[in-house]
């Protein structure tokens, strides 16, 4: 279908793990151009994963050997202080403004139609209208995307949960998530699963939504919505208290608890992916001839099984699925391996 756009490319999460050394930037180079860049970071809203991202990009700006100067901005969560900041961008006459999420991104993209953008963690980037293709960048606009193999995590759920009614909550405003609902849709129509479905507007929201569908589900899974993650420990709560597992397909935002399993890309690493383009852009590379770039190396990716949250929902994670992680969460504490 044309909503599982770019997943093709992503390699299947079981087995994709392996031992994962810590992201770090590339060593700064020695040259230094003379020139100061402004580069405009702006997030659609604050959590763990966007944060990294954030910090990813910034790492490998100043490893480039660029002489550069961060604006950085956070839209709350807000389409309209989303807007806001890429008017601002526009008057403060920005050398490359990247937008990480897609209503940022979006937002930046209409309103700068001169001034590169970069966009990060746009799970369809096609369908946001950002680019027509993924073989190349789109005018001013190139980016990376944070499509994750949604269809393997829940056959991966199903099998060691057991789980046969599936639950998943998404902000029905957000143009990735509407695209991820069509990939949960599809990926339970194959595994023979009962979905129950509801949406949110903002994060206030969740906890309610979370209340409405717990009674109904065997379990969850969490796509890359970011105001769903901006809000998780609300919905942590409601699940753990009802002994109902969690998949989510973000590794960052689980590390701190109560989602039994988490698979996805790295997003320092995406950060570091989504700087680098940025770099090469102010390098002279115009982004039409970029292409998307998606995160595709074993090295990128980041599994989590929390067995606390496995205890409390009566679940034995299989030794063959924990021997691949690269995180286990236990009594209250993240170890990671080497």
């Amino acid at each position: 279908m044309k909503r599982i756009i770019g997943l093709a490319v992503i390699t299947a999460i079981v087995g994709l793990v392996g031992c994962v050394k810590k992201a770090e930037a590339p060593a700064a180079q020695n040259q230094s151009d003379e020139r100061s860049y402004r580069v405009g970071i702006a997030k659609i809203v604050q959590h763990e994963a966007l944060d990294a991202c954030e910090q990813g990009i910034q790492d490998a700006l100043k490893a480039s050997g660029l002489n550069v100067v961060f604006d950085l901005q956070n839209a709350n969560g807000d389409v309209n202080t989303a807007s806001q900041i890429a008017n601002k961008f526009k008057s403060d006459n920005v050398d490359i403004a990247i937008g990480i999420a897609t209503p940022i991104a979006q937002a930046l993209a209409n309103t700068l139609k001169e001034t590169p953008v970069v966009f990060s963690a746009v799970t369809d980037p096609v369908g946001a209208k950002l680019v027509s293709t993924l073989e190349r960048g789109d005018g001013n606009i190139t980016g990376l995307s944070d499509a994750i193999p949604t269809a393997d995590h829940i056959t991966l759920f199903k099998e060691i949960a057991g789980i046969s009614t599936l639950g998943y909550i998404y902000t029905s405003s957000e143009a990735n998530s509407i695209t991820a609902l069509g990939i949960v849709e599809d990926a339970c129509e194959k595994l023979g699963l009962t979905l129950v479905t509801q949406s949110i507007n903002n994060s206030a929201e969740l906890r309610q939504a979370a209340e409405s569908i717990i009674d109904r589900v065997d379990g969850i899974y969490l796509t890359t919505d970011n105001t769903v993650f901006s809000a998780l420990p609300a919905l942590v709560q409601v699940f753990g208290a009802a002994q109902k597992p969690i998949f989510s397909g973000d590794v960052t935002a689980a590390q701190n608890g109560g989602c039994m399993i988490a698979a996805g890309f790295n997003y320092y690493k995406a950060g570091i992916a989504t700087g680098n383009i940025t770099v090469d852009i102010l390098k002279g590379k115009t982004p039409s001839e970029i292409p998307v770039k998606f995160l595709t190396d074993p090295s990128e990716s980041d599994m989590l099984f929390d067995l606390d949250a496995a205890k409390n929902c009566s679940i034995t994670i299989p030794e063959k699925y924990l021997s691949q992680a690269n995180y286990i969460f236990e009594n209250g504490k993240l170890t990671k391996k080497d």
